[in-house]
Parts: structure tokens; C-alpha cells; sequence
């Protein structure tokens, strides 16, 4: 019980992925359909989240291709991506616990920005979406590739030890975060994401993590029913 006692005093952190992780879905591909260019865009989606290309690239790339979506479309997509299954009860425990949740995006505020008020994220680094005359025009790249250089930020302001700090991530392009973290998780991922990770998940459901986390740090967390 004293060392529940002292880890829960700690504070742990949770690191997520937000598309194919906090949400159940990918937010370009769902808003190329308004114009029928899906495919193309699903295409070059897959090739980033493999790895196949730099991923910077494909984003501007996808997001060019969108161009001239209106604004109100694209906030319309957003608010509709489901949440992934198990996201909102698995957040609720961490939370009662007294951990810090982080996600850190390659999508884009228009959707993380709901995400973070319903899931009560602490904090959330993710691309901006560019409108001009209230259509889509381009696109602000904060979070590169490299997703970990953006974490660094907030776990040194927390002063979060590596040890304390999980990720659970899906593609290629997070594969930095394991290097920042105790405890890496594949979640539903690419194989060169599950060579990574210390633990896999497959089932589609994210209170999945919660028995892997009591595990590793010997905790005894508990899901609650969520409404």
C-alpha cells in the first residue's frame, strides 16, 4: 500500500496518440471523402504512418489537396470522429489517480481541441489548420516526425522521470516517443511499432492499458463505469 501510496503521490504521466488511438479514425481520409479524393488521400496517409515517407511531406501534400474546403466542413468532420472505445474510462481512472495525460498529434487543433475538453487531457501538441476567406489554405506544422521533441517540453516544465511515463502510440511517426518513456505500448499499431514497444495491444478497446499499467507499476487502478 505505501508504494500505491508513493506512486500515486508521484503523479505518472500517459502519453497518447490522438488518430487511431484517442480517436477511432483518421481525420484527413474521413475529409477527403466530402470531395472524393479518399483514396489518393488514404494512400498517402498509410505511406506516413509505415514510415514510407517523410511524413512532413505527406502531411502538406494531404492537406493540399484539400484545399479550398470550407472551414465549416472541416470543423463538421471533426466534431464527429468517434472517440476511441475505452478512451474516455481509461482517461477517467488515470485522472482519479493523479496522473498527467499528454497526447501529442500530427492532426490538428480543429479536432484536438474537443478532444481535450472531454477526455481531460492536460495538455495537447498538435498542427494547425491554415483558413483564409473560410476556406482551407495550408497548414502550421508544430508537431515534425520527431513527436518526442514536443513532449520534452512539457515533461521537463513537470519534471516527469523516464521511468514514470507511458506511451501508447500506433504509427511509425511516434516511434520517438519510445525513447522518452518507461513503458511503450503498440496499440492496434504497425509492426515496426510493435518490434518497439514493450507490451501490444491489439483489441480494439484502450482500457486494455489499464492492467498493463497496475503491472508494470505495481498499482491496483480501477475502471469505472462512464455514461
Amino acid at each position: 500500500m505505501d508504494r500505491f501510496s508513493c506512486k500515486k503521490q508521484k503523479k505518472l504521466l500517459a502519453i497518447f496518440d490522438v488518430e487511431g488511438v484517442l480517436f477511432d479514425a483518421e481525420y484527413l481520409p474521413i475529409l477527403a471523402e466530402k470531395i472524393n479524393k479518399q483514396d489518393e488521400i488514404w494512400a498517402i496517409t498509410k505511406k506516413g504512418i509505415q514510415g514510407l515517407i517523410n511524413w512532413e511531406d505527406g502531411l502538406r501534400t494531404r492537406v493540399e489537396a484539400l484545399r479550398g474546403l470550407s472551414y465549416e466542413t472541416c470543423k463538421e468532420v471533426a466534431d464527429e470522429l468517434p472517440i476511441m472505445t475505452g478512451a474516455k474510462e481509461t482517461c477517467r481512472v488515470l485522472k482519479a489517480a493523479g496522473w498527467k495525460i499528454m497526447a501529442v498529434s500530427g492532426g490538428f487543433t480543429i479536432m484536438t481541441d474537443r478532444l481535450k475538453e472531454e477526455l481531460g487531457l492536460d495538455y495537447v501538441y498538435s498542427n494547425e489548420l491554415l483558413f483564409k476567406d473560410g476556406k482551407l489554405d495550408g497548414v502550421n506544422i508544430h508537431v515534425t516526425s520527431d513527436k518526442a521533441k514536443s513532449a520534452r517540453v512539457k515533461i521537463g516544465e513537470w519534471k516527469e522521470s523516464k521511468d514514470d511515463i507511458v506511451v501508447t502510440v500506433d504509427g511509425a511517426n511516434d516511434l520517438t516517443l519510445f525513447d522518452i518513456c518507461g513503458l511503450g505500448v503498440a496499440f492496434r499499431a504497425q509492426d515496426i511499432v510493435k518490434d518497439k514497444a514493450n507490451v501490444t495491444i491489439e483489441e480494439k478497446n484502450l482500457t486494455n492499458l489499464i492492467p498493463i499499467i497496475n503491472k508494470k507499476y505495481n498499482l491496483n487502478l480501477e475502471l469505472q463505469t462512464v455514461a
